[in-house]
């Protein structure tokens, strides 16, 4: 038996079952995913830094979207905060690397 002990995406249970394969399963709470959701993101952005690419990024977003959700927060608020963080304090376009302070 494997033990995976995370979140999963929500036709895993199914795909595994359509496999001929016994699984054991529960319903999380809401602050229950989304801490599982943190530990997911971190799994992912792992994933994307061993190995970039859009399915990669795409789990990412996937990830991100769900805790914005269970959060109870819309996309389009944290879009705007986003925007105000851009505006403010600018985005990562220029490719700056600080090195140090004084």
């Amino acid at each position: 038996m494997i033990v995976y002990n995370k979140i999963v995406r929500d036709k895993i249970p199914e795909i595994i079952a359509n496999d001929n394969r016994k699984y054991r399963s529960k319903i999380l709470t809401n602050d229950e995913a989304i801490k599982m959701l943190a530990e997911k993101l971190k799994e992912e952005a792992d994933e994307f830094l061993a190995v970039p690419s859009k399915e990669e990024m795409a789990d990412i977003l996937e990830v991100a979207y769900s805790i914005i959700e269970k959060s109870g927060w819309k996309k389009e608020e944290v879009e705007k905060v986003r925007l105000e963080k851009n505006n403010k304090r600018g985005g990562f376009e220029k490719n700056i690397f600080l090195i140090d302070t004084d």
